[in-house]
């Protein structure tokens, strides 16, 4: 299922990131800021308890979280997402993985991956800014299933069809939420109009 988020702060934001004057600082802040907005619409199922607490008043009837949360950037630039959501949700585990594709068999390659434990009873959001080719975020989903996940969320900031496409057809099974759907793929892989290599742009380099 695809989720494409809309809401004027969203679009606002979303366009200080195409913007190709705009700074690696403003850049960074702003890919946070709408990491944190788009929380608020990728948790609404989460379940919860109910739960007793002590007020200065006396006892109130509420509810908490009932189950984990685990956030997994796909290195590099989910690194920029991870704290916009985390922020809404200090108790979240944080795992990492970074992949990249042989230039010669084009299989991907797991170089680095640490999860926390139980990925099996909790919701784990795969953070990856772009969903281009959708090849990175598939491979990733994989890893993790490997590893026993089960409930997959995927967070992008932007996405293309192909990308969108790759993940339906791959794992109809992973919720898909994006802020901004483009046109399509360039002749080098790049989303159009998109707003470049999110990830030299988010730490400086090119």
């Amino acid at each position: 299922m695809v989720n494409l988020l809309k809401h004027p702060l969203l679009t606002h934001k979303l366009t200080i990131l195409r913007r190709k004057e705009t700074a690696t600082n403003e850049f960074r802040e702003t890919l946070k800021e709408i990491s944190g907005l788009m929380a608020y619409e990728i948790t609404r199922d989460l379940p919860v308890k109910n739960i007793t607490v002590e007020t200065p008043l006396g006892p109130c009837c509420t509810q908490e979280l009932a189950i984990d949360i685990v956030l997994v950037p796909v290195l590099r630039a989910g690194l920029g997402m991870v704290d916009g959501i985390s922020g809404l949700i200090p108790g979240a585990r944080i795992g990492h993985i970074g992949i990249y594709r042989d230039h010669e068999t084009l299989k991907p390659i797991t170089y680095y991956s640490k999860f926390p434990e139980n990925l099996s009873g909790s919701i784990v959001m795969v953070l990856d800014p772009m969903l281009a080719t959708g090849g990175s975020s598939s491979d990733a989903i994989k890893v993790l299933k490997d590893h026993g996940a089960k409930n997959i969320k995927l967070v992008c900031i932007i996405g293309a069809p192909e990308g969108i496409d790759r993940i339906t057809r791959d794992h109809p099974d992973v919720q898909i939420f994006i802020a901004g759907l483009d046109e399509r793929l360039n002749d080098s892989g790049y989303i159009v109009p998109g707003l470049g290599d999110a990830g030299d742009r988010l730490f400086g380099t090119k």
